[in-house]
Parts: structure tokens; C-alpha cells; sequence
């Protein structure tokens, strides 16, 4: 092992637990070693769930403390910014200035977390039964228990805050499985809430590959609640083997938006490439199928082939690059291939159609058939596709054929058009005068269809992690 090359073993009970079994992080730009983790064996897990679990029983975590931990969590995110997007650039190929912005975005998590920790509240019940309208019903929330979150490697840092700062605030111990590509990230968050007074055994991070440490946390039933953001295949296989316990799964989109006749196509154009391209499309709220009235649709088109053209494809560590590299050379490769698939097929690129290593151009396509795996399945890469629409109830019709339902946006200023898409969109939200790729911490995140279940976001995020008691005094 190149001892030059930074080594992260798994944190237990905030113990650096060392394995044999070393996984090599790369730099996705370059391709050179970044990191080195240590994948903590059967054993390892399993002390870990064991230490979260008498953790959660046996150690206090008042809602102060959960206040005063979440507060300094947030400062030290803050002091440390410059450093932790550095470590985004190099190990998810990030912007700097998006991986910049997802620092501030998880700061802003960690308020909102500490905040929501001394808003947990319960309801008092009048008993409409004689005798008994005098006495005393109400309820409160308790900390599930044990939360195993799992997250993926789009938003390293981000993803990991908004499972981490709601299952923390809600007084739960949390054993955090970050990406096998992007850990490092999640290594410095820990670090960052174990200084901050974490609670010995409240906080675990196993950092590993899926067919391992991700299965053994899925079958260990001392786990209370998963959190788990990724692929729908590993979400359903989550679902059907966690019982009655709880699950939140956010699975992935091909998330879609319209633009409507009353939007200058210029405008909407330049919104749709940055909803688009960004982090090369590796978002689950990318726009991927934007549907254009057929009035505007060719210089819709003109214009977004254009902005796609002037996006400058490379380094993320220059200022001037607008797309960075893919997570992998092998997800390059899928993407791309989707891209030919698609144009052997009818499509027409207008931009794009282009890869090399991990890197692939923004591609605009048109003459796209439902059918295509660019239309039905999630690209989750800087791809779009742009179809015609007449009327309104046509593109509704269009948006809601999709086996999934997160976000969808629809761009118009008619305030009757808004009104009859947010009614019939079947996706968890709908962002009207923006695109399908809008979204804040505090609001409620999350989906329908495969899209999965339950919702992000701080105070709903908590309400997912506790438990409602009935408590009746006669």
C-alpha cells in the first residue's frame, strides 16, 4: 500500500477499527489513488449494530445535547468548508463550486436538524366518554431506535446529512453506510460529529461495497429503520426482507418538465441546461424528459443545444468546466451507450453523443420514441430529451407515463395551467416556474411509484424516525 495515500479505517463507537481488507478510492478525474478504506468484516458489523443498540437503550441523549452536538456539527462544517469540498472535487469528480455549495447546503441541514430536535411535540386528546372526559390522553415521539442509513454517491456529503442530522435529532444511534465510491466525505462528517459530543455508540461508520456490508446491515434485525437513497432493484430487495420494520427509500427518477406556450423558450432553455447538466446529471431530480409546446419547440431547441455546445467538459478543479467527470469510466460507458442505442433507434443528438473515460458530453436529443431506454429508465447522466406537445392534457398525459413519480416542474405563468398540472402530476412534488430539479433541505423530498416511499427533510425526515406513544392517565 502506498503509505503516501491516506487510510481510513471503520469508526465503531468512534474506535478506528482496521480490517485486512483494503478499498482502493480514486480521484474520478484523473484516475489516480485517492484514499484507501478498511471494509470492516461480518464481525465488525455486527459490533457495531450491537454498540448502537445498547446505546440507544442504556445512554442518555437529551434534546439538549442533541441541540448543542447538531450547532457545533454545523460551525465545524463551516470552518472546514474550503477543505471538505476539496475532498468532494477529488473522490465525485464535483465542480468545486457545486461541491462548495453542498457544504453550505449540509450546514444548513445541521441547523435545521438541531432546531426540529426541540420541536418534537405530541398532542393532548380530550376522552369523549363519560367519566373518563376528565382524565388525561396525549402522546409523544420516541426515538425509533437503531437507524441504518445507506447512501449514495451523487451527494456524498449532503445525502449523508440529511439521513444522519434527522435520525441524530430524533435521539436515534445511527450506523451509516456511505458509498463505496465517495467515503471519505462521510469519514470527515463523523469525525466532525464525534468532536462535536456524539454520545459513545450513537454514531458507526462501515464504509464498504453493497454485497457485503450492505447485506449484512439489511439482515440484521436489531436494526429499527433503514434510510437507504439509491437503485430501485436494491430498494425493493431492502423492502422485502425488512418485515414490518420501518423503511425510507428515495429510488431514483427520470424526472421530467414542462414548458408551456406563455414561457420565452430562450429563458426556459438556459433553466432546463442547468437543470440538465448538473453534476452530470447525476441527480435524481435531473430533467431528463422535458415536454415543449410545439410553438416554442424549435427555439427551445436551438437554445438548449447551443448552452449544452458552450459547456466546457474537463478538470472540475478549473473554474471554467461545466460538466466534471461521471462517477466511473463504467457508468460513462452505460450512458453513453444509451445515447447510440437512442440514435440507432431515430433519435437525433444535437449536441453530445461524445465520451472519453469517465467524462460524457451534454447531449440534447429529439425524435426520441417512449419506448427508449433514455425515455423509461433513469440516464442518471447529463442527457436529455425534448418532445412536442399540443395541448395540455397531452403533456400531463406524457409526464405521468413513467414508471416513477418524484419531481416534475412545469414552467408557465398561467396560473390555470399551474393549477390543473399540480393537480394531476402523480410525482411526490411538482415545482411550478421551475424545472423538475428544484429542491431545499427543509422541504418535503420524496416519491411515488418506484420512486419509492417516505420523505426527506429535516421535520419530516424525524417524523419517519420516531415512534408515536399513547400515553393515558386515569
Amino acid at each position: 500500500m502506498n503509505s503516501a495515500i491516506p487510510s481510513y479505517p471503520a469508526l465503531i463507537s468512534g474506535k478506528r477499527v482496521e480490517t485486512n481488507q483494503l478499498l482502493l478510492v480514486s480521484d474520478k478525474f484523473t484516475g489516480q489513488p485517492y484514499a484507501h478504506i478498511h471494509q470492516p468484516r461480518k464481525e465488525d458489523v455486527e459490533r457495531a449494530v450491537a454498540e448502537a443498540k445498547q446505546a440507544q437503550a442504556a445512554v442518555p441523549f437529551p434534546v439538549a445535547q442533541r441541540y448543542d452536538v447538531l450547532m457545533k456539527a454545523a460551525a465545524a462544517l463551516r470552518s472546514r468548508a474550503e477543505e471538505l469540498a476539496d475532498v468532494m472535487v477529488a473522490e465525485a469528480g464535483k465542480l468545486r463550486r457545486d461541491a462548495l455549495n453542498e457544504v453550505w447546503w449540509s450546514i444548513d441541514l445541521f441547523v435545521e436538524s438541531a432546531e426540529e430536535a426541540k420541536r418534537l411535540h405530541g398532542e393532548t386528546f380530550v376522552l369523549p366518554i363519560p367519566g373518563l372526559d376528565q382524565k388525561t390522553c396525549y402522546t409523544m415521539r420516541v426515538p425509533v431506535g437503531v437507524v441504518g442509513a445507506i447512501t449514495p454517491y451523487n451527494f456524498p456529503l449532503n445525502l449523508v446529512a440529511h439521513k444522519v442530522a434527522p435520525a441524530l435529532a430524533a435521539g436515534n444511534a445511527v450506523v451509516l453506510k456511505p458509498a463505496a465510491q465517495t467515503p471519505v466525505i462521510a469519514f470527515k462528517l463523523c469525525e466532525i460529529l464525534l468532536e462535536a459530543g456524539v454520545p459513545d455508540g450513537y454514531l458507526h461508520c462501515l464504509a464498504g461495497e453493497g454485497p457485503t456490508v450492505g447485506e449484512w446491515l439489511v439482515d440484521d434485525s436489531r436494526i429499527d429503520f433503514y434510510s437507504f437513497t439509491g437503485s430501485v432493484a436494491v430498494g425493493k430487495r431492502i423492502k422485502e426482507r425488512t418485515g414490518l420494520r420501518r423503511v425510507a427509500l428515495e429510488l431514483g427518477s427520470n424526472s421530467a418538465t414542462i414548458v408551456h406556450s406563455d414561457i420565452d423558450p430562450v429563458e426556459a432553455a438556459n433553466t432546463c441546461a442547468q437543470a440538465a447538466f448538473s453534476n452530470a446529471g447525476q441527480v435524481c431530480i435531473s430533467l431528463q424528459r422535458a415536454y415543449v409546446h410545439e410553438s416554442i419547440y424549435d427555439a427551445f431547441v436551438a437554445e438548449l443545444a447551443k448552452q449544452a455546445s458552450l459547456l466546457i467538459v474537463g478538470d472540475p478543479r478549473e473554474d471554467a468546466t461545466g460538466v466534471g467527470p461521471m462517477i466511473s469510466a463504467k457508468e460513462a460507458e452505460r450512458v453513453q451507450s444509451w445515447i447510440e442505442e437512442a440514435v440507432a433507434q431515430g433519435a437525433v443528438a444535437h449536441t453530445g453523443n461524445k465520451r472519453e473515460g469517465a467524462l460524457v458530453w451534454p447531449t440534447v436529443l429529439t425524435g426520441v420514441k417512449p419506448d427508449m431506454k433514455v425515455m423509461r429508465s433513469e440516464v442518471f447522466g447529463p442527457v436529455v430529451s425534448v418532445v412536442p406537445y399540443r395541448t395540455l392534457d397531452e403533456a400531463i398525459e406524457l409526464v405521468n407515463d413513467s414508471d416513477y413519480g418524484l419531481q416534475a416542474g412545469v414552467l408557465t405563468r398561467d396560473l390555470q395551467v399551474a393549477m390543473e398540472a399540480t393537480r394531476r402530476i402523480r410525482t411526490g412534488g411538482v415545482i411550478v416556474g421551475g424545472t423538475c430539479a428544484f429542491r431545499i433541505g427543509c422541504m418535503p423530498y420524496g416519491g411515488v411509484k418506484q420512486s419509492g416511499i417516505g420523505r426527506e427533510g429535516p421535520r419530516y425526515a424525524m417524523e419517519e424516525m420516531t415512534d408515536v406513544k399513547t400515553v393515558v392517565i386515569l
